[in-house]
């Protein structure tokens, strides 16, 4: 009963940081311990602006195919065709409302709107152009995030934190290249195997491609790369040595909408 408002505050959060970890207040936090949990790994890949390059020369459906389904398998990317559950399937409609997709395709018109002529090849029109975040230079999701759930990193990288998102949906409707989903529901039912290195998420927050932030801070590449046998490119732009350099210098590449100012980083060998 004489206990000071002062003394019952910090009584409480001491109290409250035994319950959530099970441990002492000072076992939560050694010193130095969050900086190690901060700190880039020595086998991390390391760029001052990362980039991508799609080479349509080397792209037909098979591999496209792969390179979506190593994406979302590592992502966890619900897939509405795949409930776990038979009560969760959906409607075509919903699926085309509900839909969560970091990489997908299209043939050129819907990929490149505007830029299409008389005698385009037609080969090159219903080539499947893998879309994904384009990690702009210049990007307005950013711009009109309220909470800065999306931002960007001083690597070039777009960035979601899902845990900072309220749902607003202003990324959305900022970004003109449609590279962002918004969960309408839980999408746990529809991840049929979960990859526990990467978290599940919950409805109400929006999702996108990171360029594989996660992997390469353990030194490893995109998994769509990976995937790809050799018809995504990924590295450093400032490294003139890189092999998003050598292949930007050896070909003709196009970009999605440059002419809005944003400055997109994935570009196009066709």
């Amino acid at each position: 009963m004489g206990m000071d408002r002062r003394k019952f505050i910090k009584v409480a959060g001491f109290s409250t940081l035994v319950g959530l970890g099970g441990k002492s207040a000072f076992e939560l936090l050694f010193p130095g311990e969050l900086e190690a949990a901060f700190q880039a790994k020595p086998e991390a890949l390391k760029g001052k602006r990362w980039a991508m390059v799609v080479d349509m020369k080397k792209m037909d459906e098979a591999t496209a195919r792969k390179c979506v389904e190593a994406c979302h398998k590592v992502h966890n990317v619900p897939n509405l065709d795949n409930p776990i559950n038979p009560k969760d399937k959906v409607s075509s409609e919903e699926k085309v409302r509900w839909e969560i997709k970091w990489i997908w395709t299209e043939h050129y018109h819907n990929a490149f709107p505007g830029t299409e002529y008389e005698h385009m090849v037609e080969k090159v029109a219903h080539l499947p152009f893998p879309l994904l975040c384009n990690h702009c230079d210049n990007p307005p999701c950013v711009r009109v995030c309220p909470t800065q759930a999306t931002y960007r990193r001083p690597d070039g990288i777009v960035m979601m934190d899902m845990h900072r998102c309220i749902g607003c949906r202003f990324c959305m409707a900022g970004c003109p290249f449609s590279a962002r989903s918004f969960n309408w529901r839980d999408p746990r039912p529809f991840v049929k195997e979960v990859f526990q290195e990467y978290p599940t998420r919950e409805p109400g927050v929006v999702e996108k491609c990171t360029f594989c932030e996660e992997r390469l801070a353990k030194g490893q590449l995109p998994a769509c790369v990976v995937a790809s046998n050799g018809a995504l490119i990924f590295g450093d732009l400032t490294d003139a040595k890189s092999k998003v350099r050598e292949a930007l210098k050896e070909k003709f590449t196009i970009r999605r909408k440059p002419f809005l100012g944003t400055n997109p980083q994935v570009y196009y060998i066709v």
